[in-house]
């Protein structure tokens, strides 16, 4: 595999990290400390390392970093290459936007858009971390911290000391509330997805469905108060299938079994060849979706800790940008700790980190949140204002698909985290502040 070592310089301190939660981003941060030349425990309470779920979307900043660790190879083995973003019109699904990506990722960010199955996903990064020399350690349930040791202590008694103590356990952490003082639990979001995938060699009995199967897109069709989207994986093999709709589940239950008839019933009035689609699902399941409330710190007053991940700004999965978040968080963390030069520095440098990506992880959770309002408008008065914003080419900034929004996809694909490593250091020592180029991005897309 090809690692970029010019990207994570060799490390003049070795430090000792202990990491809580083995999933995408823990283990992409594991893997660049190792590359860096710490030393990485890695704590994961399942018994055995996966992920669940199906499809996901990595987005050209992730694939750089991908790249970087030396993953890519191996991953794109297991991933499609989407041509374009098309989204079409709920009730009849006449096409009302589109944004490139092959070439015009590679033209215009020097990456790559990928579509993978989540489990695929996680295996290969799981894979290089094995190589690189991570200490994995599961059936490990952290249920006490304490700071002023830089130790957590898991449920069967066992501790885990570090320099640097990185919390990445996810939307429920305990680390979060370990760091605020007080107890922090996700909330409800009011809506919920529904996850299924489908075998294309059923979905080619059916002509009407060709376009969604013949070529590699990433479609979606938005309508009143819901989404839809639909994209290939597997070589092709399968389509994944998600849906966000209002929550209906019952109070206490974040999990649900369901069939495709009440997939269907919902969808009762839409592109009639989404009945044809829903008919081939085999099985599916709805998830309530939940979210966390910005933090004002992810770094408490005492102790070498951070908190990432979604255990620090969980999002919405409108931008199809949350685990990418997370990535970015791992390559900002470990592209700072490669440069460090004394022990002296690790809580500045925990600081600096958390400048650096809080600003950029709270544009990407609002502006998440304000792409639900975009994609569920109801037909009128609203709607109208929306299409016409849409079929303005070349999109204009303000563009309600923010993917082809000029300044916002700039943003969003156009970030370099161990570049962004790079010059927080270069500040740090210089003592400047941090700096922002962007502002405002969320705002630009209101109706």
């Amino acid at each position: 595999m090809t690692v970029l070592e010019d990207s994570i310089p060799k490390t003049k301190i070795v430090l000792d990290f202990v990491i809580v939660g083995a999933g995408l981003g823990g283990v992409t941060a594991a893997i660049c400390l190792r590359l860096a030349g710490h030393n990485v425990k890695l704590l994961e309470q399942a018994a055995e390392l996966g992920e669940i779920g199906a499809g996901i979307q990595i987005p050209p900043p992730s694939v750089k970093i991908i790249k970087t660790i030396g993953c890519l190879d191996t991953l794109l083995k297991h991933s499609m290459i989407p041509e374009n973003f098309k989204i079409f019109r709920w009730e009849d699904g006449k096409q009302i936007s589109e944004q490139n990506l092959v070439p015009y990722t590679e033209e215009n960010y020097n990456s790559m858009y990928l579509h993978v199955h989540r489990a695929d996903y996680h295996k290969v990064l799981v894979e290089r971390a094995k190589e690189v020399g991570v200490d994995m350690i599961l059936n490990t349930h952290i249920n006490n911290v304490d700071f002023e040791n830089n130790t957590v202590t898991a449920s069967n008694g066992k501790s885990y000391t570090g320099d640097v103590v990185i919390g990445y356990d996810g939307i429920k952490s305990k680390l979060r509330s370990a760091v605020l003082g007080r107890e922090d639990l996700p909330y409800d979001t009011g809506d919920l997805a529904y996850r299924a995938l489908i075998k294309v060699e059923d979905m080619k009995k059916h002509a009407e469905l060709a376009p969604f199967y013949e070529t590699a897109n990433i479609n979606f069709w938005w309508g009143p108060d819901k989404h839809i989207v639909v994209y290939l994986l597997q070589g092709g093999k399968t389509c994944n299938v998600v849906i966000l709709s209002p929550d209906t589940l019952p109070k206490d239950v974040a999990v649900q079994g369901a069939d495709k008839e009440e997939i269907a019933a919902i969808f009762e009035d839409w592109d009639p060849r989404l009945k044809t689609l829903f008919s081939l699902i085999q099985e599916t399941g709805k998830w309530r979706l939940q979210n966390s409330r910005e933090l004002p710190v992810w770094t408490p007053k005492r102790g070498n800790f951070i908190i990432l991940g979604d255990a620090s700004h969980a999002t919405l999965p409108y931008l199809a940008s949350g685990a990418s978040q997370a990535l970015e968080d791992a390559a900002v963390l470990a592209g700072l700790f490669s440069r460090i030069e004394h022990k002296s520095q690790i809580r500045d440098l925990l600081s600096v980190c958390e400048s650096l990506r809080k600003w950029r992880t709270t544009q990407v959770v609002q502006g998440s949140t304000e792409c639900r309002n975009i994609f569920h408008l109801h037909d009128g008065q609203e709607q109208v204002k929306r299409d016409k914003k849409l079929a303005i080419n070349p999109p204009a900034i303000g563009c309600p698909n923010r993917w082809a929004d000029p300044k916002f996809q700039e943003f969003l694909w156009g970030y370099e985290a161990f570049a962004e490593a790079e010059r927080g250091w270069n500040e740090y020592k210089t003592g400047e502040s941090p700096k922002y180029s962007f502002g405002g991005l969320y705002e630009d897309a209101k109706l």
